[in-house]
């Protein structure tokens, strides 16, 4: 019993922390991004999104599913902190000097000449991350999520003043440049001020070989997961213009704001600390129900809400001249909108140690993608239909994840929508009420949102306590939790 309550605490600890770091993270991100969206063009945000495709999957390879095995493992050695340290940076260097070769001709591929010089630069993002990650890992695994808070707080909001200065200067868009890289680089100072773990000049092939099992298998699947996560930027900055894919770049940050915000932490948090208790398919069943229900509560209201206010949201936060982006950030929001179940049906599997099934889920999922994005490319629905196949896409493979790592634990698809579709109804009648206003009402933009705003919490507050109260205990129940938390603050 009282293995559970301090698992209980941990894990509203952890969350506390991290929901704190998430949010304050993204809030500063999304006001930075604003700012440089009104101070910049669209066409400046469409050239770094065809860089950070390459970014994004270099960082893939470089963490080659080494990190989660480490959080995973319940006897990790200073010994293997240090193997998988100097591999990840060897890779890193291995990578960058890549993709520095290949800087040119990726930018005549997209036929855009800026890319040469912003991908050189930018590339060093690649061996600062991988300078942060076995630190990051030991950090999560001892729970330290304040001091993580604290310092990715500090280095995102220092950078992003800096940047704002920039832009107001002319920097044009190397101020996105410069923003990642300073935002990362004073992140790994401050990381590496923490005494918790310092790397030894040790590097064993046995601790290689230890984690290479479960790492290359989750390494594979994330990196095909990243390739076809990206592969509409490509083809939108191939096939269109850097002006399109900018809309579509920021329609998803904007997405993933709202999205991820919740469940990313939840996610986050119960991954280490339900790691402990993996051999206990009965509480780990009660305890993925319960974070689930809980993430979903939050999650379901935040994306129907701001797709019903997307026209005046985009128009007062980022300006007229990005109009264009509300359909595709009303799009990209049905495809979030179950982002909490296939967020908790992989982390299922990784605590189950069934990295085995990564590649094949992902290879059946891709091959679903292919599939839906060359009948888009051929029916010349252009970007929308490209958005749509990728919606259609997310449904599938929640399908199939939920299929598989429901019988790890006999938790299987139909029980995780029975659990949620309470909240699901809420936050469609809410939503339609919300839309409802912002058609009918002819008032001032500003006015008019704040409206909305009021009028979807009222709603959803109402039919919470009356259709889902059992939701409404289960939060009671869990912030109990946070005093503990709240007195070491």
């Amino acid at each position: 019993m009282n293995e559970k309550i301090s698992l209980k605490k941990k894990a509203a600890g952890g969350i506390y922390w991290t929901v704190l770091d998430f949010l304050g993270y993204q809030g500063i991100q999304f006001f930075i991004q604003i700012i440089l969206a009104r101070l910049l063009l669209p066409e400046h945000f469409g050239l770094i999104g065809i860089v950070l495709i390459f970014i994004n999957i270099s960082n893939s390879l470089v963490d080659s599913g080494f990190s989660q095995a480490l959080i995973r493992d319940k006897n990790t050695t200073n010994r293997d902190y240090s193997t998988i340290f100097y591999f990840n940076i060897m890779l890193s260097i291995f990578i960058y000097l890549l993709l520095f070769a290949s800087s040119k001709p990726i930018s005549l591929f997209f036929d855009e000449p800026a890319i040469v010089n912003i991908l050189k630069v930018f590339g060093l993002l690649i061996i600062l991350n991988a300078l942060g990650i076995v630190k990051k890992v030991v950090l999560t695994k001892n729970l330290n999520f304040k001091y993580l808070t604290k310092i990715n707080l500090f280095s995102n909001g220092v950078s992003g003043v800096i940047a704002v200065y920039l832009a107001s200067i002319g920097m044009g868009i190397w101020v996105l440049v410069i923003h990642n890289l300073l935002s990362k680089t004073i992140y790994l100072v401050l990381i590496w001020r923490s005494s918790e773990w310092t790397p030894s000049l040790t590097f064993s092939k046995i601790s290689l070989k230890k984690y290479y099992s479960f790492g290359i298998r989750l390494l594979i699947s994330n990196l095909i997961d990243s390739i076809y996560r990206n592969s509409l930027s490509a083809i939108i900055g191939k096939q269109y213009s850097a002006t399109q894919l900018g809309y579509y770049t920021n329609a998803v940050k904007l997405k993933d704001m709202i999205s991820q915000s919740i469940s990313v932490a939840v996610q986050r948090v119960s991954y280490p600390v339900l790691s402990t208790i993996q051999d206990d398919n009965d509480r780990l069943r009660e305890s993925y129900r319960k974070i689930i229900k809980l993430s979903v509560f939050f999650h379901f209201p935040l994306i129907f809400g701001t797709a019903a206010i997307a026209p005046v949201l985009v128009l007062l936060i980022f300006g007229e001249k990005w109009i264009p982006m509300v359909s595709y950030f009303q799009i990209l929001s049905v495809a979030g909108l179950l982002y909490p179940l296939q967020a908790i049906n992989f982390n299922i599997l990784q605590i189950k140690n069934r990295s085995d099934l990564f590649i094949k889920l992902e290879l059946i999922k891709k091959t679903v993608f292919t599939v839906l994005l060359v009948i888009a490319i051929f029916s010349e629905s252009g970007i929308l239909g490209l958005m749509v196949a990728s919606v259609i896409n997310s449904y599938v493979s929640l399908f199939i994840s939920a299929y598989t790592s429901g019988k790890e634990i006999n938790y299987n698809l139909y029980l995780q929508l029975k659990d949620v579709y309470p909240t699901l109804i809420n936050s469609i009648i809410m939503g339609f009420f919300v839309w409802l206003a912002g058609e009918y009402l002819n008032q001032s933009a500003v006015f008019l949102m704040i409206v909305q705003i009021i009028t979807g919490i009222f709603i959803y507050i109402v039919l919470s306590f009356l259709f889902n109260k059992k939701e409404i205990q289960t939060l009671k129940n869990f912030l109990k939790h946070f005093n503990i938390v709240k007195e070491r603050v």
